[in-house]
């Protein structure tokens, strides 16, 4: 899974990437309630975990933002306070779990395990996939930026929607032309080049910034900056 971590406090940040990556998980961490909840409101994210008490915006705050936006996002608040009252807090900003300090590294994996699988359920079903104002119909199979339909080709709609599954990565030549062409053969790596051009005249707005970003010598990144 891809988990965002958002704790201030260094050493259990370092301890609970070191667990996580461990199980193979690809983790992004972020020491600040405000860098955390840019990165959540990416939409790229499975589970973020977020501790209560952070510089900036808290981990209470951070929910609620997440859920304003109806992000398929699941989170598990970690705090030092135990008390009945503050777990109800907790899960009410919009947590979907709680875990008190201290707590044990094998709990702290099975819970996000459990969430993991919870939200596996819930984003299989899912009908939108989001990236700031760029938004694709899974079900309808349409696009558009902010107000404006995309008119997308079938090839041009694969792309953009393998970009905006990786918003902020880097993907290379090599990885888009296995998600978008990966039944032809003999496809160019140029070709990936071609479209990419192409979607982004179509995403092209008067005032909006190019979001496809060209990471020279390696190939592209969807970055989204407007959250």
């Amino acid at each position: 899974m891809k988990i965002l971590l958002i704790e201030d406090d260094r050493k259990l940040a370092r301890l609970i990437e070191r667990v996580l990556t461990d199980e193979y998980h690809n983790v992004d961490v972020a020491d600040d309630g405000d860098t955390g909840l840019e990165l959540a409101l990416r939409g790229i994210y499975d589970v973020a975990i977020v501790d209560w008490m952070l510089p900036g915006r808290d981990g209470p705050a951070i929910c609620r933002a997440i859920r304003q936006r109806r992000l398929p996002l699941a989170v598990l608040m970690l705090t030092a306070r135990g008390q009945v009252e503050d777990r109800v807090a907790g899960l009410d900003s919009g947590a979907d779990d709680y875990l008190a300090k201290p707590f044990s590294f094998d709990e702290l994996s099975a819970r996000v395990r459990a969430l993991g699988r919870r939200f596996n359920a819930i984003g299989n079903d899912a009908s939108e996939l989001r990236c700031g104002d760029i938004v694709l119909d899974l079900r309808a199979h349409t696009a558009r930026r902010g107000a404006q339909a995309l008119d997308l080709t079938a090839t041009e709609w694969s792309l953009l929607e393998c970009l905006m599954r990786n918003a902020g990565q880097t993907l290379s030549r090599a990885q888009l032309l296995d998600y978008v062409w990966s039944y032809e053969r003999e496809v160019q790596p140029g070709l990936v080049d071609v479209y990419i051009s192409y979607v982004r005249r179509k995403l092209d707005q008067p005032g909006q910034p190019d979001p496809i970003r060209t990471v020279r010598g390696i190939g592209y990144r969807l970055e989204v900056s407007d959250v």
